[in-house]
């Protein structure tokens, strides 16, 4: 893949423009490869494994803005999804346990869209 990228602003350097441009491209690419590979959600990564703090949290924000639910309902389905995110939105969107979830989602790809269009 080839980007025209024109002369750079200031004569001499040849890697700004390049660098900006090669950086672009490659998150569009691992962008794209994130949502069909069913690991985004809307506009959520919903493949986050809580395995600190950190991670904690922000998986209970995901959960939390994905379905519209509170902290704890969050908290709730992911503690029963073993901390994993896609698992407990779509147990939470489905009303679904999570074996029959998780078989849901085997039989959607992995992917939480696929498995509501196919469940509604």
């Amino acid at each position: 893949m080839e980007v025209e990228t024109g002369p750079e602003v200031l004569s001499g350097s040849t890697r700004l423009k390049a660098g900006t441009a090669e950086k672009m491209i490659l998150n569009m690419i691992s962008t794209v490869s994130m949502v069909e590979t069913g690991k985004v959600y809307k506009n959520l990564m919903v493949d986050v494994r809580q395995s600190n703090a950190k991670l904690i949290v922000r998986t209970e924000n995901i959960v939390m803005q994905a379905v519209g639910c509170d902290r704890e309902s969050a908290k709730r389905a992911l503690k029963e999804a073993g901390g994993e995110a896609k698992l407990a939105i779509l147990m939470l969107l489905l009303q679904t346990e999570v074996e029959e979830t998780r078989q849901i989602l085997k039989n959607a790809g992995g992917k939480i869209k696929n498995a509501l269009t196919a469940n509604r």
